[in-house]
């Protein structure tokens, strides 16, 4: 696959998040808040954000989503959880609900 290949897939799936989490935050703040782990002020600042603004958001070289699992023992507790299947994505909802939250102030990143 291409160098331009990956580009254009990473720019389509940053578009793809930014319209999702408008919506979720649109349908339900709170939840929406929690899930994408964003705080008060950039949930109305991405809620603000027009057609153009988001593209021009998303057109980046690099994925603005990342993992909320970032630790290698977090996400092998998901993917190898011997519990009832039934179960297994109410465990990767609490495991994901203990990780620390962190707030990046608007324009900056890790």
């Amino acid at each position: 696959m291409s160098q331009t290949s990956f580009l254009d897939e990473i720019q389509e799936i940053n578009l793809a998040y930014l319209l999702l989490a408008q919506r979720l935050l649109v349908e339900d703040r709170e939840a929406a808040m929690f899930r994408l782990k964003v705080d008060s002020e950039l949930a109305d600042l991405l809620v603000s954000l027009n057609a153009r603004q988001l593209t021009k958001l998303a057109r980046n070289n690099q994925l603005i989503c990342r993992l909320s699992q970032t630790s290698v023992h977090q996400l092998r507790k998901i993917t190898h959880n011997p519990r009832d299947q039934g179960l297994s994505g109410l465990h990767a909802s609490l495991l994901s609900a203990c990780e620390e939250f962190e707030v990046f102030p608007v324009g900056e990143s890790e």
